[in-house]
């Protein structure tokens, strides 16, 4: 009766959920239990891991992913737990997925569908919305049969057809298919118009430095956008906990004013047609000066998270952008071998630990990227009437004065300038000049 009552509880709290995995030959090793990551995802979505259950095999099994002997051990751990549905670390084709459910007789959630189940619930904003509903109508489009199971009527009118079966069902998965289709056309196109005035509103901010926090879901992005900005940003203890890009103004020690950006965590095992769906979230990554790649130090996989964040950035093709590693939450270790290990592959000058909860190393970040700025900047020689102030203001703000010297009502400077603030400064001086006529 007790256990009974705590199960009764346990459910309004959440579906409890049984969890199986597979362990490949070609699988990256973990310090961590195999489905340790996907008891989080769980979690995060709202259910109860209750069960889980790891088979070794050479290769998914082609018919149910893990074979029918261990399904219906699977089978037989649901019956014994109570539990609501069952949850696949990997994803699973409609065939197997429809297979394995016919077998346990229960439901079955794979990785991608857990995934974008989490997404739909931490979407806020219009963008976010509609990418969560893009990948999810691409996940469902070749699944619509599962999803129409008692409907399931091949058959059609024929003589054959079990009564209560016969009817317009595959006429009716077709039509919705032809609307799923369309729906996906419309969302890819309102997407491509919100990328477009994401690459408009990046364009006006060229005058500035863009520098985007990228890393891992959970290392700490939010944490660290919040300590070197001192604004407010969502934070939260959870997986995917940010699904919109944050942008805030960040004054450096020189008082130069950058332009910091949050973005969506990573995630190994991040299915294709997703990470295309947030690819106008992506945008101002993109388009960035610098990376900060975040990693959390303290996690024992932390290895494994920074080659699945360089993978995805690869795939959205900014790999090639310049980055500083970030080694976060270093106050959660006790040994600093580690950080020296994670850095190890790294140029050691580009590796930093900090502490975006207790403020340690953020100093040093903050050099890090002056240091950085002024490597991609050009000195340049600027004339100009003593009683321009805004001009000097604005050279004063985007650039480093190197030398100032006053002759005659007139300023002469050396300034440090980036790019695209050096041509900016340029058309500016000739404009004066014109206006002056000389």
């Amino acid at each position: 009766m007790v256990e009974k009552e705590k199960r009764s509880t346990e459910r309004e709290a959440g579906e409890r959920a049984v969890l199986v995995g597979l362990t490949l030959p070609d699988q990256p090793v973990s310090h961590e239990h195999p489905l340790e990551e996907l008891a989080r995802l769980t979690e995060t979505a709202g259910a109860i891991p209750v069960g889980r259950l790891v088979q070794r095999r050479a290769r998914p099994d082609p018919s149910t992913y893990i074979g029918k002997g261990k399904a219906m051990e699977v089978a037989e751990m649901v019956r014994e737990l109570d539990a609501d549905l069952v949850i696949t670390d990997g994803d699973l084709s409609p065939a197997k997925l429809r297979n394995l459910e016919r077998v346990l007789d229960m439901r079955v959630v794979d990785r991608t569908e857990l995934i974008l189940d989490i997404f739909a619930r931490h979407a806020q904003s219009h963008q976010a919305r509609l990418q969560v509903e893009l990948a999810q109508a691409q996940y469902v489009l070749p699944r619509l049969r599962r999803m129409w199971t008692h409907l399931n009527r091949e058959g059609g009118t024929g003589q054959s057809s079990a009564i209560g079966t016969r009817g317009p069902g595959e006429k009716q998965i077709e039509i919705d298919r032809r609307l799923l289709r369309r729906r996906i056309r419309d969302l890819k196109q309102s997407l491509e118009a919100i990328a477009a005035r994401r690459e408009r509103m990046a364009a006006s901010r060229t005058e500035f430095f863009k520098i985007s926090i990228v890393g891992y879901t959970n290392a700490g992005k939010s944490t660290l956008l919040r300590r070197l900005t001192g604004e407010d940003a969502y934070i939260a203890d959870q997986l995917f906990a940010t699904l919109d890009t944050q942008t805030r103004a960040w004054t450096l020690g020189n008082s130069k004013r950058v332009f910091l950006s949050d973005t969506v965590g990573f995630i190994r095992d991040l299915p294709h047609h997703l990470v295309a769906s947030f690819y106008a979230t992506l945008e101002e990554a993109r388009v960035a000066d610098l990376i900060l790649h975040v990693v959390d130090a303290s996690h024992p996989d932390a290895l494994l998270h920074m080659e699945a964040v360089d993978q995805v950035l690869e795939e959205v093709g900014i790999g090639s952008t310049p980055s500083l590693l970030v080694l976060n939450k270093a106050d959660a270790l006790d040994d600093s071998l580690v950080l020296r290990s994670l850095a190890a592959d790294r140029e050691p000058e580009i590796a930093l630990a900090v502490s975006a909860r207790t403020g340690a190393g953020i100093d040093e970040l903050t050099h890090a990227v002056e240091r950085h700025i002024r490597a991609t900047q050009s000195e340049a020689e600027f004339r100009l009437p003593a009683g321009e102030g805004k001009i000097l203001a604005w050279l004063s703000d985007h650039g480093t004065i190197v030398q100032r010297a006053y002759e005659d009502g007139m300023v002469a400077l050396r300034v440090r300038l980036g790019p695209a603030d050096l041509a900016r400064a340029s058309r500016m001086v000739e404009e004066l000049e014109r206006k002056n006529g000389h």
